[in-house]
């Protein structure tokens, strides 16, 4: 069958369905990754956009039931050049056309994801549709350009506190989901944590009433300046003491909250392949990344924060450690999977500063 990817500057690619046939309007962006394609599937953070692959071929060692990031999809359309349809892994358990028809994701392939990526790359992130059958072009590019991603952390956010137990429990998170990827989870209970995850518009009076020995920012979908209320009670819990970590989204409403300021990247940073500088250091890590705003250089006050990483390919800020709060925070992923773990160590560091917050208590 038939299927159209129609971009909001007028291009239109013509390629072949799979997946869930429905017509769908979201943000186009590119992700590089070369395997993981469930973990982008299934990452919140990708709310009420359209995942382009680069690499050409998705779906040759199929889906299964264990590596979902997140209980169900968000993203609103898949593209890919190739896709594989007969699939070979010991772990499979669909292939990824079913995947897509189990979730309502539509997909078309057979399209030219090169060239796609070179009109975002050159123009910058735009809205996209992926239509089937005849359309108005005119009247699709009204469509295309009037959409809007709107109240996405709301709308990927768990609905009620659930706590997720570790078989030697050593300290009580709380982690605040925005999106979060279910890999932040593990990688906490991993090193014995208990872990009560939060929805993201929970109190800060409530938070600091439970007896968490440490605070988790995690990662999510949109514009964080439109987060005002969370960013309001991570004032009040910051001026706790309580140890804070934060990635991604989390990363970013921290750092609104204590006074600084983001701005929209052309085309974002999304893939598995993004080098990283720890500016203490000197060393340099691939990192997992996906995210299309970022923290303004400078716009945070020294006396309160340093910057401690910067992304090698455009300088943008990677990593902040807060001076008047105990927390840090990284743009990055370094829970990645799949993806590179070459700064899990992070969570290391973590529970160092619960260790000694817990012995003060």
């Amino acid at each position: 069958m038939k299927a159209y990817l129609v971009l909001a500057d007028g291009s239109v690619f013509e390629g072949k369905a799979f997946g869930y046939p429905k017509n769908t309007i979201g943000e186009l962006v590119f992700n590089t990754s070369m395997t993981g394609y469930q973990e982008v599937l299934s990452d919140s953070s990708y709310f009420g956009q359209i995942v382009t692959m680069t690499y050409p071929l998705i779906g040759n060692y199929g889906c299964n039931s264990f590596d979902d990031e997140s209980q169900k999809p968000q993203l609103l359309g898949f593209v890919v050049r190739t896709f594989c349809n007969e699939p070979s892994n010991f772990r499979m358990d669909i292939t990824i056309d079913e995947y897509l028809k189990k979730h309502e994701i539509p997909g078309i392939y057979d399209i030219d994801t090169r060239q796609i990526t070179k009109i975002v790359r050159n123009y910058g992130a735009m809205n996209a549709g992926i239509v089937y059958g005849e359309f108005s072009l005119n009247e699709l590019l009204g469509q295309i350009n009037n959409y809007k991603i709107q109240k996405a952390v709301r709308s990927v956010t768990c609905q009620s506190p659930y706590v997720v137990f570790s078989k030697n429990r050593k300290y009580k998170i709380g982690l605040f989901d925005y999106g979060s990827k279910r890999n932040i989870i593990n990688s906490l209970v991993e090193r014995g944590c208990e872990v009560t995850v939060l929805p993201a518009y929970t109190k800060a009076r409530d938070v600091l009433n439970m007896g968490f020995d440490g605070i988790m920012l995690s990662n999510g979908p949109g514009d964080p300046a439109e987060c005002v209320e969370i960013i309001e009670e991570l004032k009040v819990i910051a001026q706790s003491n309580i140890p804070m970590f934060g990635i991604c989204l989390g990363h970013q409403l921290l750092a609104l909250s204590q006074g600084g300021k983001r701005e929209k990247l052309k085309f974002g940073h999304h893939g598995a392949n993004h080098p990283v500088m720890d500016l203490a250091t000197k060393k340099a890590y691939i990192t997992s990344q996906n995210h299309n705003y970022a923290i303004v250089a400078g716009s945070l006050d020294e006396s309160r924060a340093k910057v401690t990483h910067i992304s090698l390919n455009d300088h943008t800020v990677e990593g902040i450690e807060y001076k008047n709060i105990n927390a840090f925070t990284v743009q990055f992923h370094p829970e990645a999977c799949a993806g590179p773990q070459d700064t899990g160590f992070l969570f290391d560091k973590f529970m160092e500063r619960i260790k000694a917050y817990a012995e003060k208590k």
